[in-house]
């Protein structure tokens, strides 16, 4: 330590443990989709993750959860719901939720339909059946955890 250091060696490394220990989220997942089993799938392979999510089924119930909920930091949501999933979307990035994260997962979209969320700046556009580790990998990039 030199006459310059105001922190001793054994504060310095206590300060990078910390600095290097994982962090935990407390944020949540909103998952929307309109098939019961798909919601269910995508909440348990992320919960084996110690990710909490929230599930809906319908754009109109997962924008009351994102208005009534602070803590969800990432929106994951389907296209092809009986409320068109590019429709919430487009609600999401024009209300004070607008910065918010999302990434679609999409049975039977086509081009346009890619087209068109790009343009409404999702993270990523992921095709059914779901490469799960790529799905990992982008949640937890979105909400800070290490990867």
């Amino acid at each position: 330590m030199s006459d310059h250091d105001i922190l001793s060696d054994a504060e310095r490394e206590a300060i990078l443990q910390v600095m290097q220990a994982p962090r935990l989220s407390h944020q949540r997942v909103l998952i929307v989709d309109d098939d019961q089993d798909a919601r269910e799938l995508l909440s348990e392979i992320l919960a084996l993750h110690d990710i909490h999510c929230l599930t809906a089924a319908s754009g109109a119930a997962a924008f009351a959860l994102l208005e009534s909920n602070r803590n969800i930091g990432l929106l994951i949501t389907d296209l092809r719901m009986a409320d068109d999933g590019l429709d919430l979307i487009r609600k999401v990035r024009e209300s004070e939720r607008a910065a918010l994260p999302i990434i679609i997962v999409s049975g039977n979209a086509d081009v346009r339909d890619a087209i068109d969320a790009m343009h409404l700046s999702v993270v990523d556009f992921l095709l059914k059946p779901i490469d799960t580790a790529q799905l990992l990998k982008l949640v937890k990039r979105e909400l800070g955890m290490v990867v």
